[in-house]
């Protein structure tokens, strides 16, 4: 073992204290956060909000203080498809609706990875994990498709957001209270006595999520105004088949397509993370690794057609959320305190320094040459930050934080798509592809 020596400490003070500048950027830092004094100017100016693509979308909506971003930005994307059908100005989905039942769904997942990890100590790492991670806001687009084709979809007018569905904190608390009780009490009953341990642990969730939630509705009337001024309403419409007859999207065509260039997972190759999920007997799985180049090809293809692209990203570094801008060369950490700061896409992975965090919707694109230099995105965070809740990323930002795109089949390569045919490889519950955008 190593320790710190008094001499190295000397040395280092002697050689700190020398240095000019690190008086003035610690002077400098008195009354100024890091990244103030680290500002690249020039950042700015590089991306400008203009875009040779630019998808109209919507005012942007807002998950509040919760980490619901990944159902937020897929409600977004199908808004603007039933809202182009049916001529509609300004329109929401109701994330509330999903947010419900992704929550009830994820009680019970739980309870069945408890339940398959009972001959192992509740110490084991893999329950260890489970434990920890328990139920949480955040999702993948799997899970969001699987709880769309089972439950459907609504309009935020049929279920609205109450207090609690947009501050979570305090009921995930609860929840996972519960949920550990069960994963205590499940070991202290014979084999024949679980599942009514745990229908009363299921009872018991739904019984807080609607409390806290409201109750989804079972029929409801759709009703608007179109873009001329036009009132329309429909009629005894579930959930199901609003999603079925009005969205009538076929949503087993999109595929999420990861970009990990690491050395256990190969390229054109479709991957599985062991207890990631939320619906039993749901939407499996499976991410299609593709290279960074056809990864983009892919994306592009899509908004050039017109459609929307669901995305997950590292949102956590290198961006200025006031102004609206991610770019990986708008700060300068490296020349602020002279020390190198590279890693590549590969080792911010396997360090666990970067991870898939939050979900949004890339809504347009520059090109120059037919080459993308930067990229709008619609977030959901409200409108009183960026450009009105729209923000711009770099290109180069992209290749580095962006790990994930719902892309239809349709826009693959033939390469891609046999490797879609190929049997998911699992990976371990901690990989940081098993994240969870919020």
């Amino acid at each position: 073992m190593t320790a710190i020596t008094k001499k190295q400490i000397n040395d280092m003070r002697k050689a700190y204290l020398a240095n000019e500048k690190a008086t003035i950027v610690r002077n400098a830092l008195v009354q100024n956060d890091v990244a103030a004094i680290s500002k690249v100017y020039e950042a700015g100016v590089n991306n400008p909000n203009l875009f040779s693509i630019n998808i109209k979308t919507m005012p942007v909506t807002n998950q509040e203080h919760t980490g619901r971003c990944w159902i937020f930005s897929g409600m977004n994307v199908f808004r603007e498809i039933i809202a182009k059908k049916y001529k509609i100005e300004e329109f929401e989905l109701s994330q509330n609706f999903i947010a419900f039942y992704d929550k009830l769904e994820k009680c019970n997942w739980f309870m069945e990875a408890i339940i398959k990890e009972l001959d192992a100590p509740l110490s084991s790492q893999e329950n260890r994990f489970i434990l920890e991670i328990a139920v949480a806001d955040g999702g993948q687009w799997n899970m969001l498709l699987s709880l769309v084709k089972k439950y459907g979809i609504c309009p935020k007018t049929a279920m609205p957001e109450t207090y609690q569905s947009s501050h979570t904190w305090e009921m995930n608390v609860i929840l996972n209270r519960r949920l550990r009780r069960f994963a205590s009490e499940v070991r202290k009953v014979k084999k024949n006595q679980i599942e009514k341990l745990r229908e009363a642990c299921l009872k018991d969730c739904y019984s807080v999520i609607a409390s806290c939630f409201g109750l989804p509705p079972e029929k409801f009337t759709f009703e608007f105004y179109d873009k001329k001024d036009k009132y329309h309403a429909y009629y005894d419409v579930t959930p199901l088949s609003f999603y079925k007859d009005y969205l009538a999207v076929e949503l087993d065509d999109y595929v999420s397509v990861i970009n990990g260039p690491t050395a256990d997972k190969p390229f054109y190759q479709t991957y599985t993370v062991k207890h990631l999920g939320n619906v039993v007997n749901g939407e499996k799985i499976a991410l299609l690794n593709l290279p960074m180049k056809e990864f983009k090809e892919a994306t592009l293809k899509q908004m050039k057609d017109g459609n929307l692209v669901w995305f997950g990203c590292d949102c956590g570094l290198d961006g200025d959320f006031k102004k609206g801008l991610w770019d990986d060369k708008q700060y300068d950490y490296e020349r602020t305190f002279d020390i190198d700061l590279s890693l590549s896409k590969e080792e911010m992975l396997d360090t666990r320094h970067s991870a898939m965090n939050h979900a949004m919707v890339l809504t347009g694109v520059n090109l120059v040459k037919d080459k993308p230099t930067r990229w709008k995105i619609e977030n959901s965070w409200g409108d009183k930050d960026a450009n009105k809740g729209y923000y711009v990323a770099s290109d180069s930002w992209f290749d580095k934080y962006m790990y994930v795109v719902a892309i239809n089949k349709k826009y693959l390569s033939q390469k891609a798509l046999e490797a879609l045919k190929k049997e998911p490889i699992e990976l371990e519950p901690w990989d940081p592809f098993g994240t969870l955008a919020d």
